[in-house]
């Protein structure tokens, strides 16, 4: 069986670290502050994998994003998924060489097929993350939001995705517009609207607050993994007690018995820096 996973997701605008609350944007800080107020030497022990996402919502710089992505994942020992604005595979190249594991793809799963196709021919289908943002609308009904939740497809969200094919992504990351920042717990309604068919695996973002959202996310059996973006509700060793809750609750995460002794070992030799 395999195990379930937590992702940590940070935003990342122009040099900022970001809050995102219905994909409206509110600036935390840079670089030196993210290294100060999270050790993510110590976190990476209780996280099985980072995003890094460019919500820029003016022009894009990949190479200031590639740059902060190298100073995040230097040391680090857990994968890295990285995306915002991609849109050729010689970005894609760029952000795997500044450090990451696997790409994001949010608005070409709609508009670039052939450009979902290449990543998949180059790199493997299990480098290439689709990402959607689904919103519920006042009919009930679900749309998906492209290009950074400015614009919504014209089909309701179940139908687009029964036209999508799986096959050049490797997992998909389905986020909450609704539920994005508010800490109220995921909207688990919109795996409703992901097709029956699709076999690979699940992450659910939008809306986690504390471990027990953690908990209700992953306890749903179309759930391979969990994100949480939100940077203050898991400051500290928020991240790690959600992972402790976790495991006493049953949760079947890989675990690390002797983390603190490792984490003894890894300061006292300086072998593990700031990822």
């Amino acid at each position: 069986m395999l195990k379930k996973r937590i992702l940590f997701t940070l935003l990342y605008d122009d040099g900022q670290f970001m809050l995102s609350r219905n994909f409206r944007l509110q600036k935390v800080g840079d670089l030196t502050w993210l290294q100060k107020n999270y050790n993510f030497a110590h976190i990476s022990f209780f996280i099985d994998e980072l995003v890094v996402l460019d919500v820029s919502r003016g022009e894009r710089n990949l190479s200031a994003f590639c740059k902060t992505l190298e100073a995040l994942t230097h040391g680090c020992f857990i994968p890295i998924a990285a995306g915002g604005g991609l849109r050729s595979v010689d970005q894609a190249r760029r952000l795997l060489r500044s450090g990451a594991d696997k790409v994001v793809v949010n608005t070409p799963v709609f508009s670039n097929t052939e450009l979902l196709k290449n990543l998949s021919q180059e790199f493997g289908q299990q480098c290439v993350v689709g990402s959607l943002d689904l919103k519920r609308s006042l009919g009930g009904d679900y749309q998906i939001l492209v290009d950074s939740g400015t614009r919504a497809l014209n089909s309701v969200a179940s139908e687009e995705l029964q036209r999508l094919s799986c096959d050049e992504i490797g997992e998909w990351y389905v986020n909450s517009v609704e539920r994005d920042g508010t800490g109220q717990g995921y909207d688990l309604a919109l795996l409703d609207q992901l097709p029956a068919t699709w076999s690979v695996p699940i992450i659910l973002a939008g809306g986690a607050g504390n471990a027990s959202h953690l908990v209700a996310g992953l306890s749903d059996e179309r759930v391979d993994a969990v994100a949480t973006a939100h940077l203050f509700n898991f400051v500290g060793d928020g991240l790690k007690q959600a992972r402790l809750s976790l495991l006493s609750s049953g949760v079947e995460l890989a675990n690390w018995p002797d983390v603190d002794k490792l984490l003894s070992n890894s300061v006292s030799n300086q072998t593990i820096d700031v990822c």
